[in-house]
């Protein structure tokens, strides 16, 4: 995922699904509110339909095509995508692939959505906080999420590891292909490496100011879903999109029997 996203301001209407799609999916799986929302302003500034200029990166989370065909592949029949994930399988080189490409098309633009986006972002958080734990020790806390984003969870566990043991060590000399490709994150401006403690500090920083101002969403997020209520339905999909359909009546709309197919799919599904 990047985040050099081709980006423009979203309208209020679509600023509020976007909070409760994040207040759903933070619901749902326990993940940070303000950790997921700061990491989608961050991304793509809550925009559902960021897509990056230099990859494939796309949506509120910036996935990539194989990221999240890995993640709707571990975790879509969760959320009534079993259609989906079904659909992809993973190759002997280790890349995700669907055989029919109008289906892999249809899988990769629900990164789109703002509730599929979310709670597989939420997902793969809650994912990657196992796998540091595991392997730290510790709790790991929403900075610590935002390097496993940055860095993969595997490089995440070895920065983290390091930042644990020697805090004031340099971090150029153990990653310097990232160093190479983000030197203005692993170099200050002088020229001098930065160590793990003031990269992870600076992680910190840009995360808290994400998350700046966010006091009435927060009050939104707690307002949007009934305690124990599941956080994304499968009708959810079609009801929203007959929704925002409904509201561009100027639009002629053909249907399509792929979308068809896919509401029945979604509407069959009735989740956990």
């Amino acid at each position: 995922m990047s985040a050099f996203a081709d980006i423009s301001a979203t309208s209020g209407s679509t600023g509020n699904r976007v909070t409760n799609a994040i207040a759903m999916a933070s619901r749902r799986t326990g993940v940070d509110f303000s950790y997921l929302l700061g990491q989608a302003k961050i991304e793509s500034s809550l925009n559902p339909t960021a897509r990056a200029a230099t990859s494939s990166a796309t949506g509120l989370y910036q996935f990539i095509d194989q990221s999240w065909l890995a993640v709707v592949d571990k975790h879509g029949a969760e959320y009534g995508l079993g259609w989906a994930s079904d659909a992809i399988s993973r190759g002997p080189n280790g890349r995700y692939y669907v055989a029919d490409p109008d289906l892999r098309q249809q899988i990769l633009d629900l990164r789109k959505h703002p509730e599929t986006a979310s709670v597989m972002a939420a997902e793969h958080a809650a994912d990657n906080k196992a796998y540091l734990e595991s392997k730290l020790g510790r709790e790991a806390e929403p900075v610590d999420l935002y390097l496993a984003h940055f860095l993969g969870v595997g490089g995440a566990s070895k920065f983290l590891s390091v930042h644990d043991r020697a805090p004031d060590a340099t971090a150029a000399s153990l990653f310097p292909a990232a160093a190479r490709a983000n030197r203005s994150i692993f170099y200050d401006r002088a020229g001098n490496a930065r160590s793990f403690a003031e990269i992870r500090d600076r992680f910190a920083a840009k995360l808290q100011k994400s998350s700046d101002g966010l006091g009435g969403a927060a009050q939104y997020a707690d307002a949007s879903l009934p305690a124990g209520a599941k956080a994304v339905q499968p009708a959810d999909y079609v009801r929203i999109e007959t929704q925002r359909l409904s509201e561009q009546p100027d639009i002629m709309v053909k249907p399509q029997p792929q979308t068809a197919r896919l509401a029945y799919l979604m509407l069959a599904t009735l989740g956990r």
